[in-house]
């Protein structure tokens, strides 16, 4: 990536990145970001993990990868906003009893994208600590194969629907609010992804023209629990 971009600079042409943004130390390459503030992502799934559980608990949080920028910032997002911590850096500090929530032993896990791993990563660690007060995905790692996901998700229904298991999963494609609405997950996170490409068509335009674009340009969040399902999802 950083060659790429390297060369584009050097050749004159103007790059953005949208969606995913470039390392910090590669930013100076390019002129703006436009999509998703990452550690949004994170205060808002903790936010509705702290309204189900509003005394702490133990807490599992699912990642892509350990080297994945924007994960890490998700994940320093809910630890942070559960800690009451500021000033830390993706992807924040172990949670080991801060305002009563900690991690449990071999979280967080890691899918490296493997969508059936993430969902035996899931039924493994609901197995493992039957007592589990929060599972978070930063991602739809495991909702991403839903019938594969329903099934797991159905041995704790009793569980998620009285709150005893905040499951609450980042993304909000369609197949996930139908889970949702099923009552599978108490809670999903998303990003607006044709407001990124909409945005990110009027930035070239613009830069194409002499203008000044905004970076970062952020986009916004969809927050959906089981209230709001049928009206949460924005532009």
């Amino acid at each position: 990536m950083a060659r790429a971009l390297k060369g584009a600079q050097e050749a004159g042409i103007p790059v953005i990145t949208w969606d995913s943004d470039v390392l910090e130390k590669d930013k100076g390459m390019r002129i703006a970001y436009v999509g998703t503030k990452n550690y949004d992502i994170g205060v808002n799934l903790a936010k509705i993990v702290q309204k189900i559980k509003p005394e702490g608990g133990s807490i599992c949080i699912q990642s892509g990868g350990a080297a994945a920028a924007n994960h890490n910032e998700r994940m320093q997002g809910i630890r942070d906003t559960l800690s009451g911590a500021s000033g830390t850096t993706p992807p924040g500090e172990r949670l080991t009893g801060q305002n009563g929530w900690t991690e449990s032993d071999g979280c967080p896990l890691y899918t490296d994208d493997d969508f059936p791993r993430s969902v035996q990563q899931m039924e493994d660690i609901l197995a493992k600590y039957p007592d589990l007060d929060a599972f978070v995905p930063t991602g739809g790692f495991p909702q991403f194969i839903p019938q594969a996901y329903r099934r797991g998700a159905t041995k704790y229904k009793d569980r998620i629907d009285s709150g005893s298991l905040a499951l609450v999963v980042a993304d909000t494609l369609p197949v996930q609010m139908d889970i949702l609405k099923d009552d599978l997950s108490l809670g999903q996170v998303g990003q607006r992804p044709f407001e990124m490409g909409y945005q990110a068509m009027f930035f070239l335009k613009d830069i194409k023209e002499g203008k000044s674009v905004a970076d970062p340009s952020y986009t916004g969040l969809d927050v959906c629990t089981p209230d709001n399902a049928d009206s949460c999802i924005g532009g």
